[in-house]
C-alpha cells in the first residue's frame, strides 16, 4: 500500500494548481460534491466515507519520492514542485454526518480552501465517497429487507481490491450489517467479525460425521455447514451429533448455501424443533440480495441470519453514481456552468431537513447564510485543516444515527422498490434567485 495518498489524483489537478499558482490565484473557493441524480434503483443514498477523507486530509504530503516522479514526467516548474514540498491543506470541509440519507443535488461535502489546495483533492475526495456511499447505500437496502435478521458482510472475496473491501465493511457496519468475515476490517474499524465453515472442510475430511464433529470439537457452539452433499442428510447429521447421548456435541446453528433455501430452512426448522433444538439457528447464504432477502422473508422462511458477499460488495445494480465536485463559488463570488443538464448551485449551501411527527417530510437545499425551519445537515468537520469536534463521532454513533434517520424517512422511500414519489427536495427562494443571478452576470461576462 502506498505511504501517501498525494499522488492519488488526476494529472489535470496539478496542471491546473500549477496554472493557479502561476497566475497568482490564491484566493479562497468553494467546491461542492454531490450527486446530479439517484440511480434509478435507489429512493435514496447513505452517505458515507466522510471520516475516511478527514483523516486522509489531515496528513497529505508529497513525499521526496512524489516529488522526484513528477519531477521526472517533466511537466512542472522547480517553484510548483517546492510548492508541493511545503503542501499542507489548510481548508474547512462541510459535510452531512456519516450515516444521512441524501438525495439529487444536496450537497455531501463542500470544500472551503485556497482554490489550488481545493482542486488538487478533488479525485482523492470523490473516489472514497463515491466508494462508501455506494455500499452503504445497497446495504441499507438488503438490512432493510431482512427485517431484523442479521446481516453479515461475506464479500470482501469478490470485492474490487484489498482497501474496496476493508472501507466496505465500515460502510456495511454503519448502514446495519451486524458483523464481517474480513478479520483485516475487524482489525483496523473494531468491527465484528463472524464467520463458519467452509465446503473444503467437510470435503477434506472423510465423512461430514468426521468433519463436523472436529470442527465443533475446536470451536463449540459453532454454525456447521450442512449442504455440502445432502443438505437434509446433512441437518440430520448435526441433530444426531448434537444428540449423541455418549459425545454431544454443541451446534448453535447451521448454514444453508445452495437450493431451495425457503424450503429447505422450512423443512430443518421442523427437523430442529421435532428433536427438542429449539435454539439452534438457520442462516443462510448463496448468491443473496435484497429481493432474494425480501422473498424470502415474505414467504416466511424460518431464517434468522443471512450472509451477503457479491450483490452488496460490488453493488451490483447500482455501481456507480453520476457524483461531481464543482467549483461553486471563488473570490467571493458564486460560480456556476451553463451546459445543457449539468447545473451548479452557487455559493456554499446548507440542507434543512423539515420533520413532522419525528418522520422528514422534505428537504430544503439553500444559501449557508440562511435560516429556515428544520434541521441543518452540513455541519463544520474540518477547521485550518483540521477535525473539529463536530468530526469526532465514534463508528458506534455512526451506526446509530443511519438507523435513526432511515427509520424517519417515509415508508415509500427506504423501501427496497421505486418510490411512487421521490422524496421533496427544493431550493429556497433565495437560493433559486441567486443562482438565477449568477447565471445572467456569467452570461454578460461570456457575451462581453
Amino acid at each position: 500500500m502506498p505511504e501517501s495518498y498525494a499522488l492519488f489524483t488526476d494529472l489535470y489537478e496539478l496542471k491546473m494548481a500549477q496554472s493557479y499558482i502561476v497566475e497568482g490565484m490564491a484566493e479562497s473557493a468553494v467546491f461542492s460534491l454531490f450527486v446530479r441524480r439517484l440511480p434509478r434503483e435507489r429512493n435514496y443514498l447513505l452517505a458515507c466515507g466522510q471520516e475516511r477523507v478527514l483523516g486522509l486530509l489531515e496528513n497529505l504530503r508529497f513525499s521526496e519520492d512524489d516529488i522526484a516522479y513528477l519531477a521526472s514526467i517533466r511537466q512542472f516548474d522547480p517553484a510548483f514542485l517546492d510548492w508541493l514540498r511545503a503542501f499542507r491543506f489548510h481548508g474547512e470541509v462541510y459535510a452531512v454526518a456519516e450515516g444521512t440519507p441524501v438525495f439529487a443535488d444536496e450537497p455531501i461535502m463542500e470544500i472551503v480552501a485556497p482554490i489550488a489546495e481545493a482542486q488538487i483533492i478533488e479525485t482523492l475526495v470523490m473516489n472514497q465517497i463515491t466508494l462508501a456511499t455506494v455500499l452503504a447505500s445497497k446495504a441499507a437496502r438488503i438490512v432493510s429487507a431482512a427485517k431484523g435478521r442479521a446481516v453479515v458482510d461475506f464479500a470482501a472475496r469478490r470485492m474490487m481490491g484489498i482497501e474496496a473491501a476493508v472501507e466496505g465493511a465500515r460502510a456495511f457496519y454503519i448502514a446495519g450489517v451486524e458483523s464481517t468475515s474480513n478479520v483485516l476490517a475487524g482489525q483496523r474499524h473494531g468491527l465484528p467479525v463472524a464467520g463458519t465453515m467452509a465446503h473444503s472442510f467437510v470435503q477434506a475430511h472423510d465423512s461430514e460425521v468426521t468433519a463436523f464433529r472436529a470442527f465443533a470439537g475446536n470451536f463449540p457452539g459453532t454454525t456447521l455447514l450442512v449442504d455440502t452433499y445432502d443438505t437434509m442428510e446433512g441437518v440430520r447429521t448435526a441433530i444426531a451429533l448434537a444428540k449423541d447421548p455418549d459425545a454431544p456435541i454443541r451446534v448453535g446453528g447451521i448454514r444453508l448455501d445452495s437450493g431451495d433455501l425457503g424450503a429447505l430452512a422450512k423443512k430443518a426448522r421442523a427437523a430442529l424443533d421435532e428433536a427438542g433444538l429449539h435454539e439452534v439457528r438457520i442462516f443462510a447464504s448463496s448468491g443473496l440480495d435484497e429481493y432474494r432477502i425480501g422473498a424470502l422473508v415474505a414467504d416466511g422462511a424460518p431464517i434468522d441470519g443471512f450472509g451477503v458477499g457479491t450483490a452488496m460488495g460490488v453493488a451490483d445494480d447500482a455501481p456507480a453514481l453520476d457524483i461531481v465536485y464543482k467549483l461553486c463559488a471563488y473570490a467571493g463570488r458564486g460560480r456556476t456552468k451553463l451546459a445543457t443538464g449539468k447545473p451548479i448551485l452557487p455559493g456554499r449551501k446548507q440542507v434543512y431537513r423539515q420533520e413532522a411527527d419525528g418522520q422528514a417530510v422534505g428537504d430544503v437545499i439553500a444559501r449557508a447564510d440562511e435560516r429556515l425551519p428544520g434541521r441543518g445537515l452540513l455541519q463544520l468537520m474540518m477547521a485550518h485543516g483540521r477535525r473539529t469536534a463536530a468530526a469526532e463521532r465514534s463508528l458506534a454513533d455512526c451506526r446509530r444515527h443511519a438507523a435513526q434517520e432511515l427509520a424517519s424517512l417515509p415508508p415509500a422511500v427506504r423501501g427496497i422498490e421505486p418510490a411512487p414519489e421521490p422524496y421533496p427536495v427544493r431550493l429556497s427562494e433565495a437560493l433559486a434567485s441567486y443562482a438565477k443571478a449568477v447565471e445572467e452576470a456569467v452570461l454578460r461576462r461570456q457575451q462581453a
